[in-house]
């Protein structure tokens, strides 16, 4: 019941959290599909720089347009109005991540979470270890971004706040020696899920490359058993910017999940789409606020049906 309860709370906040996404992108789809009165060229082309202007990207409007342009075939449609509820299952088609995608909540799993400084990383690992937590989860927290000074602070503030341990290292120290320590303590500790927060640098792709194998080379030496799943953290106001960090650190690591935050502050809601279509890569958790209810799975229904209400 309570969850019930929280998913109803959380789909008003997304709803909410959408409303400029809406205002933008969904208002000028609406024109375009009553504006025409036949499905042309001319219509299909409207179609196409109103989803590339609401962040869907080029690569992936293309997909979707060509899904469309088949189905519209495959059922004889002539009115323009009548693609709409075609084009919104088309675009949640492209957003299904499949029920494996939360596997390392069932898994003794070590969770690596990278991105770029600002984005809300720190943030999302303290609210992750919360929940987690909530969800009667062994939760250790491993504060491996030693070049940010409040980066443990803040860690250290959501431990306490979710009542999780922590295992961290000296401003200036190296990550590599702080996520030993942590997988040992996780592996004596008999910790459920080892959430690390990672540096946010993305200066020098060299530099993360290093530093982020050498972390990996740890986790897979020391601790070979356990369900490795990596978290990138983008800010969904950059729109189109956060879909070139992820192809940053995709280059340099595997990355399995995606975290979306600020979609509250953005008109670029459309990144959802783009971003997991691009990739490959799904979409795992939304942030729309700044409490910890505002963190939730990512629901594809639930995200179509709130951005298109």
């Amino acid at each position: 019941m309570t969850e019930n309860v929280n998913k109803e709370g959380f789909f008003k906040r997304l709803v909410k959290g959408l409303t400029k996404t809406r205002d933008n992108f969904v208002k000028n789809m609406d024109y375009v599909f009553r504006g025409f009165t036949n499905i042309d060229d001319d219509f299909y082309e409207e179609l196409e720089e109103v989803l590339i202007m609401g962040d869907i990207g080029v690569r992936t409007t293309d997909r979707i347009l060509e899904e469309l342009k088949a189905k519209v075939k495959e059922k004889h449609i002539k009115e323009p109005q009548d693609c709409k509820a075609l084009l919104i299952d088309t675009i949640r088609d492209q957003m299904d991540i499949g029920e494996a995608a939360y596997e390392f909540e069932n898994r003794k799993s070590v969770v690596l979470v990278v991105g770029v400084n600002g984005v809300g990383k720190t943030t999302t690992v303290g609210k992750l270890a919360s929940k987690l937590q909530n969800e009667h989860k062994k939760v250790l927290l491993g504060a491996a971004d030693t070049f940010r000074a409040a980066a443990y602070d803040q860690l250290k503030e959501w431990a306490n706040r979710s009542g999780v341990e922590l295992v961290g290292g000296q401003e200036g120290s190296d990550p590599a020696a702080v996520v030993y320590d942590a997988v040992a303590a996780a592996k004596s500790r008999d910790t459920d899920v080892l959430l690390i927060d990672t540096a946010g640098r993305l200066h020098n792709k060299k530099n993360l490359m290093n530093e982020l194998g050498k972390i990996n080379r740890i986790i897979e030496r020391e601790y070979p058993d356990a369900f490795r799943e990596t978290l990138i953290v983008l800010d969904a106001t950059t729109g189109q910017n956060a879909l070139n960090q992820a192809r940053e650190f995709s280059d340099v690591t595997d990355v399995s999940g995606i975290v979306l935050t600020k979609m509250d502050g953005s008109a670029k809601g459309g990144i959802a789409v783009a971003v997991q279509a691009e990739l490959g890569v799904p979409v795992k958790y939304i942030g729309v606020g700044e409490t910890i209810e505002d963190l939730e799975k990512f629901d594809a229904n639930q995200f179509v049906d709130a951005l298109f209400q």
